[in-house]
């Protein structure tokens, strides 16, 4: 295989000059130095199918050149398609329990108080060995909590349901019984999440309205949660004193585990909500007689208190964490480890992560009592062969 230069990793990301209107100094740029090669993974492809169907995009992890995902390349997957939003006739409709229903424009929406958050996430079916269901982007949006407030939640309001324009027929079960419906993707939030302070009705990422793949011209973020939650072409907010349980709150995005208690296994089922503590390993390169290995952390907004490498059957070695990722509460924090003396053949390396409440990520034993494939934030050896 012939090596991979700077310039081709440069090629597929953000150029300089867009990451320094946004900002971004350039000393956070993993971007492979001059004379720097890549060292293949021998798990993975030599090369990355990054649009493997009509409604998923995935990135190639070992072509991220910059804190900010650009938006041609952001992953994306949804159920329902891409819907077709006229700007112009959009409204955001809230209804339900509140004082005063609500129908904004996007125009009406834009001339409220701003605020930018970085937040990168991945989706909870994200896994090895690609890991290509994640990105990290700057957006711009007016603060949910701002809409709402000014809808006022009545006082026996228990969820705040969010719907987007996707939708699509669904054979909805109910006791050996079939009833087709047109089903609109909606997801739910408790009262008190919802009025938080963090999350943000977004219509801008890296500083352009948002694309179609990634809900234009309005979609929802909650800082630290899965894609899932995060509904895209959000278009109608429901204020409710009773339980969401539409297909894709109650019945689709859960995991199944066992825990055993006094001896006896337990099964337990919870919906897709905050990120799991987890990190990666992103690409190998080699410069002169070291080799550098760059990865990723994901996680919920805890702070982190290290990440950490191991090379084959050796002991965990320390990564150092990037400074500038590191400030970002929700963005994706990079980290680096210099293997020295590394000897020709295959190895081995995985990283793991440790967050300032103790947490570590767990390897895949730990998570043997997973039974769904969904929030898989298992430690993920890469295997590279060295010449």
């Amino acid at each position: 295989m012939n090596p991979t230069t700077r310039r081709d990793v440069l090629k597929g990301g953000l150029a300089m000059a867009g990451l320094g209107m946004l900002g971004l100094p350039d000393f956070v740029l993993p971007a492979l130095a001059q004379g720097e090669t890549l060292v293949p993974f021998t798990d993975l492809p030599a090369t990355v199918n990054t649009v493997p169907a009509a409604d998923r995009r995935i990135i190639d992890i070992r072509n991220i050149d910059g804190a900010f995902t650009p938006r041609d390349q952001f992953f994306t997957t949804q159920h329902y398609g891409h819907p077709d939003v006229d700007p112009a006739a959009f409204r955001l409709k809230v209804t339900g329990l509140v004082s005063k229903p609500l129908s904004l424009s996007l125009d009406e929406l834009k001339k409220m108080r701003s605020r930018e958050l970085v937040f990168g996430f991945e989706c909870s079916g994200n896994r090895r060995p690609l890991q290509g269901l994640s990105s990290n982007g700057r957006w711009t949006g007016v603060p949910l909590k701002t809409v709402l407030d000014m809808a006022g939640v009545r006082d026996d309001a228990r969820e705040v349901v969010f719907f987007g324009a996707d939708h699509g027929e669904e054979d909805v079960e109910f006791r050996g019984q079939n009833y087709k419906v047109d089903q609109q993707f909606g997801r739910s939030l408790p009262r008190d999440k919802a009025l938080s302070n963090e999350l943000v009705l977004a219509y801008a990422m890296n500083g352009e309205p948002l694309t179609k793949h990634q809900g234009f011209p309005l979609r929802l973020l909650i800082p630290g949660y899965y894609g899932v939650s995060n509904v895209k072409w959000l278009n109608g907010i429901h204020v409710q004193d009773e339980q969401f349980l539409g297909k894709w709150q109650a019945r689709w995005y859960r995991t199944l585990r066992g825990e055993t208690i006094d001896g006896q296994m337990h099964w337990k089922e919870n919906a897709i909500a905050e990120m799991r503590l987890k990190s990666f390993i992103a690409r190998v390169t080699k410069a002169g007689s070291d080799h550098r290995v760059f990865g990723v952390v994901l996680n919920d907004g805890t702070p982190i208190r290290s990440v950490e490498v191991k090379v084959d059957e050796g002991p965990w070695q320390a990564a150092t964490l990037d400074a500038a990722t590191m400030k970002e509460k929700y963005g994706w924090k990079f980290f680096t480890y210099t293997w020295r003396g590394a000897t020709p053949g295959e190895h081995t390396l995985v990283s793991r992560v440790t967050d300032a409440t103790g947490a570590v990520q767990p390897t895949a034993e730990d998570l043997a009592n997973k039974k769904t494939f969904l929030e898989d934030n298992s430690q993920h050896p890469r295997k590279v062969m060295i010449a």
